[in-house]
């Protein structure tokens, strides 16, 4: 019954998560709402205060100060309650508050003091997963009269430095003691980019009076054309000030207007969209989480970028520091969505390889794909006939000829394909086959039928089984399509230690690259060549016998499980529902081919012409399959976030470590590193070591922005393991990895 209690309380985990799948930004109360702030003194020795917390929100303790502004209190202690203690997963073990809290800070009141000038700072969420920015809060207290012995202030919290000319509390509101609630994002900061000519944009930052924002928490960037670039913009003479979370920056109250240049590469009009995410503040009041907005332009025709302007940058994002940090982790990111431009700066130049290693490689890898579950069986009969057909040296050259130019004609297809997808620019990487549902659902075919053809259920051409058939007694045509069909079969066998020669293929020129799919296919073709063109080769073969047979059924299981690993795979892309058509469809090619086979042999020409029919009823499926949609996306695992290049970037502005993982289901490889190193406790034990986010990304189906990932780092395809430290370039991980390998270089990002 243990796996009716895994699946109640994996059904019980995304029930309680679905409110915070829910849960927007928007959804968020005003930070005033949910936590109201007030104070009173009954008497001159002290002053409390109250929070009134909304339903579903709680304080922590921990992030509670209070200290006055100003002479005539001299503050003692501040006296909490005890709260709910609670272990945190970003402040360990904590207490918390929630329904409402009391807090008296207890002081003498000079006698000729009338009224405290409080600074409150405080800090709390949302069960929903949102966490508020640190709040800090001026209040005003009106005193009792009275006579009290005045006594020197101890020291207490140190006064935040104020913007230059901002009194305590918002203009218009003098003596409220509290600042008026925050205006939404939109309202506060308004935005707008106008075109100017076609090498130019007008942007205009205008803060609502009582807000500032800074200059250069700024990064603009065009998406919509990848021939027009942001140059460095040009921004008016601001405020100078040392903020208490950024240090020395520049700031604007007023109505900013930018000039932006831009960068081309080509002349012809161009339909862009501008991204600028910003950062401003209320004064003496909160500060807004960086906030994004685009912009839809239509450029007109402009002039070429000359090359010693073409260097020019955007300002980029500078790292957030002390507590201004958002905190970041499972729960939902406190910022908007954004879609800053990849900094592709940030990554290392790729390598330059020698060919002859690279060819090198490349003929290893093919060689290695013989082994696999999917070729081996193929491989073996094949060879096994051929040193026992009894044929003469030229015939057994033949069909080691006909063969090898079977595998290197389709290795040379796919490098053709590979080629003309990234002429037409489009991201390919290896796999991209694997990502089309209706060749999965093929190849599951194949490897179903090939195992029902190992079984004895049907042959593949006259008497003598499938060994022989495959072998000498079909002739070029049949040991070609043989070389065919282990070069597909072998597409999703492809081993990890090929990818230094496929990451040269994807990225090099034409031809380079085309000889080294070539030499993969050659590497494949090799060991039945050698047996073909050297006969003591085959001569050290086992002699035949009944153990061929034997061997040949033995060797259908792979297959099978080949198949039931395919559609597991299917499942995946596109539902439970195209599991079940294309088993259905296997069921109609199994009744076909049995058919098919005593027809046959009893020489019913309708029985061939029906089975044939179901031959093709089989193939209806695939064709459903295709119509299908992909599933909805699930939910990341706990501990995980889920990869977007917007959220990546603003982690790294964050200066936090990120590890990235690129998967697939249908990787073989993705899947064995994510079982014995990826979900082991010891790697999430490091993760929490260092303060690092773990984000993943689903390759299983087509994703733009993955493949666009997978380019950035010169990536063949999945796996890929990228890691992420403060003021660092990236490091990319091996395809294989151990626990030894990955807390290394989290340790290293963290330094």
């Amino acid at each position: 019954m243990k796996w009716l209690h895994r699946f109640l309380a994996l059904c019980a985990l995304t029930f309680s998560s679905l409110p915070a799948l829910a849960f927007t930004e928007a959804d968020l109360l005003p930070v005033d709402q949910a936590f109201a702030l007030s104070a009173r003194a009954d008497g001159r020795d002290g002053i409390e205060l109250q929070w009134k917390i909304a339903d579903g929100y709680y304080l922590y303790r921990h992030r509670i100060a209070v200290a006055p502004v100003g002479e005539g209190f001299a503050p003692g202690p501040l006296t909490l309650p005890e709260g709910h203690k609670k272990h945190d997963e970003f402040f360990g073990n904590v207490e918390t508050y929630r329904g409402q809290l009391r807090a008296v800070l207890a002081g003498q009141a000079d006698p000729a003091t009338r009224s405290v000038t409080l600074e409150v700072r405080y800090q709390g969420c949302a069960d929903a997963g949102v966490c508020y920015p640190p709040q800090k809060r001026r209040i005003e207290v009106k005193l009792p009269p009275g006579e009290l012995t005045s006594a020197a202030p101890p020291s207490g919290l140190p006064r935040a430095p104020a913007l230059p000319g901002a009194g305590p509390g918002l203009p218009g509101l003098p003596g409220s003691g509290m600042e008026a609630l925050p205006l939404p994002a939109e309202q506060a900061f308004a935005f707008e980019a106008i075109v100017g000519d076609g090498n130019t944009l007008l942007l205009r930052f205008t803060p609502a009076p009582g807000y500032y924002l800074y200059r250069d928490r700024t990064s603009l960037a065009l998406e919509g054309s990848k021939d027009i670039a942001t140059g460095m913009p040009r921004w008016p003479q601001g405020r100078s000030h040392h903020d208490e979370h950024f240090g020395d920056v520049v700031v604007y109250f007023d109505q900013a207007e930018v000039t932006l240049p831009l960068l081309r590469r080509q002349t012809a009009p161009a339909n862009i969209t501008l991204v600028a995410t910003f950062q401003g503040c209320q004064t003496d009041g909160i500060c807004y989480p960086p906030m994004t907005r685009r912009v839809k332009l239509a450029l007109p025709a402009g002039k070429v970028t000359p090359p010693e302007q073409a260097s020019a940058a955007p300002l980029p994002i500078q790292p957030l520091s002390g507590n201004a940090r958002p905190v970041p982790s499972t729960k939902t990111p406190v910022y908007p969505d954004a879609s800053a431009e990849n900094d592709n700066r940030s990554v290392p130049p790729p390598q330059r390889q020698n060919l002859l290693w690279v060819l090198i490689a490349a003929l290893a890898g093919g060689l290695v794909l013989n082994l696999m579950p999917c070729v081996l069986p193929i491989l073996s009969l094949k060879v096994l006939g051929l040193a026992h057909s009894g044929e003469s040296r030229a015939r057994a050259r033949s069909h080691a000829l006909w063969y090898s130019l079977g595998v290197l004609v389709s290795f040379t297809a796919i490098g053709a394909l590979v080629i003309g997808l990234r002429a037409a620019g489009q991201a390919a990487g290896w796999g991209f086959q694997l990502q089309q549902p209706w060749f999965v659902a093929m190849l599951a075919y194949l490897m179903f039928a090939i195992g029902l053809s190992l079984s004895g259920l049907f042959t593949l051409g006259g008497s003598g089984g499938l060994g022989q058939s495959l072998a000498a007694r079909n002739g070029p045509v049949g040991d070609f399509f043989t070389g065919v069909l282990a070069c597909v079969v072998a597409s999703p066998c492809i081993a990890p230690f090929m990818g230094t020669a496929l990451a040269y293929a994807f990225a090099a020129p034409a031809l380079p690259a085309m000889l080294v799919f070539v030499v993969l296919g050659l590497g494949l073709a090799l060991p039945f060549l050698l047996i073909g063109f050297v006969p003591s080769l085959a001569r050290r073969l086992p002699s035949p016998g009944p153990w061929m047979e034997t061997l040949k059924q033995v060797l259908a299981f792979p297959m099978y499980l080949t198949a039931i690993w395919l559609l597991w795979v299917l499942g995946k892309q596109r539902g439970v529902d195209a599991l079940a058509l294309v088993l259905v469809g296997a069921t109609l090619l199994a009744l076909g081919l049995w058919w098919f086979e005593r027809s046959r042999w009893r020489s019913h020409r309708l029985g061939l012409g029906l089975s044939s029919a179901m031959l093709v009823l089989a193939l209806l499926p695939v064709w459903g399959v295709t119509r299908l949609a992909p599933p909805r996306a699930a939910a990341a695992e706990a501990g995980e976030v889920a990869y977007s290049a917007q959220l990546l970037d603003r982690l790294r502005a964050d200066n936090r470590v990120v590890f990235v993982n690129m998967t697939a289901d249908w990787c073989v490889t993705c899947k064995a590193n994510e079982r014995h190193v990826l979900g082991s406790g010891e790697f999430r034990d490091t993760l929490r070591r260092v303060d690092a986010v773990y984000m993943t990304g689903d390759w299983t189906n087509e994703d733009p922005a993955i493949s666009a990932f997978l380019k950035q780092h010169q990536a063949v395809g999945v796996p890929l393991y990228v890691v992420y430290g403060p003021g660092a370039p990236p490091t990319v991980l091996p395809t294989v990895l151990t626990q030894a390998i990955v807390e290394d270089a989290l340790l290293r990002a963290a330094r």
